[in-house]
């Protein structure tokens, strides 16, 4: 079996930083590089591949096996892109090795499942087990922003875009790679987010009362939201896996200069759902509670992340199937629920059981020194295979 460290140490060495928004100055933005070395790694070894570009620098990587006989696909899944590399206290494309972790930006999300994945996958296309069903293994752009990579991916099973070659249908059962500390995640929240504007009329700062100040008026609906969000959690029952329902203000923007009574100012609303209940339900919502006790207008732009919960209805069997998988390798292990959103809910909109698994903390994530334990990577390269060879 190809080590999934040193597969890891050659992903984490290649910059695939998401912007999340800002200007793309530099080389370490976008998956293109790591694109590429997964498509020349795939062909080094013998196995077909596709490429579907969704965006200049953004592309979909896929790989499959085909077993004689089988009536069933596998989906396994993991991300190509990191978070930005901001504060980091270590060089995050500078994998190292020591007491028993590998460090860098990515080695946790999710760069690490990535690697048992295909560390796993090259076995499984080595090895054939005689009851391995068919397996596609999607590398796909954009998780840690605005999904594109799944949500195109997801797409083309319900004929909106073109299908793929290697999976031109949807896979019956499908597993994501995510840090879940080898227990598997079954039901996790969603999100909406958007941007809500206030208007003012501008002047100079030395006469504020001919003007309408933006700011002020922020402030007001901010003021409200603080109230929503400390009244949500008890507005609707708790799920008993995900926890309950949450709202946040996260970013905040106005003026032009400090001289000018602001015209405009915005907020960012992190909106995060529960299983059965949907974002733009959510949304019209806080729209109609800040409508009934503001006495100005604001706007409401148009989400630019909606993404579903995963509910647990669909996947246990699942579950239950990967759970003998990791009873093999490591013993028992949890079946749990998780406040942050992946791909298995995109995947699970579609109807298709998909639950969340693979190696690494969640707490080591998007941090300053980012690392995954070495053993995790191992025993999770094990599970990916021993579930694959026994369906």
């Amino acid at each position: 079996m190809t080590d999934p460290v040193t597969l890891l140490k050659s992903l984490v060495a290649i910059p695939s930083v998401n912007p999340m928004g800002r200007s793309l100055s530099g080389d370490q933005y976008l998956e293109a590089r790591l694109t590429d070395w997964l498509v020349a790694f795939l062909k080094t070894h013998h196995l077909p591949c596709e490429v579907i570009s969704i965006e200049p620098g953004r592309a979909n990587v896929l790989t499959r096996i085909d077993a004689p006989g089988a009536t069933k696909t596998v989906l396994f899944d993991a991300h190509q892109d990191t978070v930005p590399v901001d504060g980091m206290t270590i060089p995050p494309f500078e994998p190292m090795e020591r007491d028993g972790r590998i460090y860098g930006r990515g080695s946790c999300d999710v760069k690490g499942g990535l690697a048992a994945m295909l560390s796993a996958f090259l076995q499984l296309a080595q090895d054939r087990p005689a009851k391995m069903p068919n397996v596609v293994f999607s590398m796909t752009c954009d998780e840690e922003a605005t999904s594109l990579g799944i949500n195109h991916m997801v797409a083309s099973w319900k004929g909106e875009v073109p299908s793929y070659r290697l999976l031109p249908k949807a896979p019956d059962v499908a597993i994501v790679a995510e840090p879940t500390l080898l227990d598997i995640v079954v039901a996790h929240r969603g999100a909406v987010r958007w941007k809500i504007v206030t208007r003012g009329r501008a002047c100079h700062s030395s006469r504020p009362k001919e003007g309408i100040n933006a700011i002020y008026r922020m402030a007001e609906v901010v003021r409200l939201l603080e109230q929503y969000a400390e009244s949500l959690p008890g507005s609707r029952p708790a799920h008993p896996l995900c926890g309950p329902a949450t709202l946040s203000v996260g970013l905040i923007s106005g003026g032009s200069s400090v001289n000018v009574v602001p015209d405009y100012c915005e907020i960012d609303i992190d909106r995060r759902l529960l299983p059965g209940e949907t974002g733009l339900n959510a949304r019209s919502e806080i729209i109609g509670y800040l409508a009934e006790r503001l006495p100005f207008e604001v706007e409401h732009l148009e989400p630019y992340c909606l993404s579903s919960a995963l509910g647990d209805d669909l996947n246990s069997s699942l579950a239950s199937e990967l759970m003998k998988s990791i009873r093999a390798i490591d013993g028992e292990h949890s079946v749990i629920g998780v406040p942050y959103g992946t791909h298995a809910s995109r995947i699970a909109a579609a109807g298709i059981p998909a639950v969340v698994f693979g190696p690494g903390d969640i707490a080591q994530a998007h941090t300053k020194d980012e690392w995954i334990e070495i053993s995790q990577l191992h025993k999770a390269t094990d599970v990916y295979y021993h579930f694959a060879s026994q369906q």
